[in-house]
C-alpha cells in the first residue's frame, strides 16, 4: 500500500476524528470559560475585594518601576505575574466543575454498566490460596493442579 493510502486509513478510523472533533470543541470551550472567568467574574469579585484588578497584580523584580503589568511587560522587566495566575487557577476549576456537570449528566443518560460476571474460585489443594476455577497451576505456589 501506499503511504498516502495508509494514511487516509489511520486518519478515517473512528476513534482519531473522535479526537479530533474533541480537540477542536475542548479549544472553543476552553476560549469561552477564559472569558467567562476574564470579562464576567473576576471583575465582580474584584469589585468585592476592594477594586483590586487580579490580571493586573504582580511582584517587580527589577529596580525600575512600573505602574502596571503592561508597563512592566513591554519594558522587558523580570515580573511574576501573579494576578495572571490567579485567573488561571479560578478558570481552570471552572473548567472542572462544568467538565464534572456534563460528565454526569451524560452518565444519566446512559444506561447502566452491565455487571461483571462473577468469578468462580477455589482453593488449592497446595496452599489453599483462591484461584481461579479454569487454572490449571496455582499463581501463588505454582503447583500443577
Amino acid at each position: 500500500m501506499s503511504v498516502m493510502a495508509d494514511f487516509k486509513k489511520f486518519a478515517m478510523r473512528g476513534n482519531v476524528l473522535d479526537l479530533a472533533v474533541g480537540v477542536i470543541i475542548g479549544a472553543a470551550f476552553g476560549k469561552i470559560i477564559a472569558s467567562l472567568v476574564t470579562d464576567i467574574l473576576m471583575p465582580p469579585i474584584g469589585l468585592l475585594m476592594g477594586g483590586v484588578d487580579f490580571s493586573n497584580l504582580f511582584i517587580n523584580l527589577s529596580s525600575t518601576p512600573a505602574a502596571t503589568l503592561a508597563v512592566a511587560t513591554e519594558a522587558g522587566l523580570p515580573v511574576i505575574a501573579y494576578g495572571l495566575f490567579i485567573n488561571a487557577i479560578i478558570s481552570f476549576l471552572i473548567q472542572l466543575g462544568a467538565i464534572f456537570w456534563v460528565i454526569r449528566c451524560v452518565s444519566k443518560l446512559l444506561p447502566p454498566a452491565p455487571e461483571p460476571a462473577p468469578v468462580v474460585t477455589r482453593k488449592c489443594p497446595y496452599c489453599f490460596s483462591e484461584i481461579d476455577d479454569n487454572a490449571t497451576r496455582c499463581p501463588h505456589c505454582t503447583s500443577q493442579l
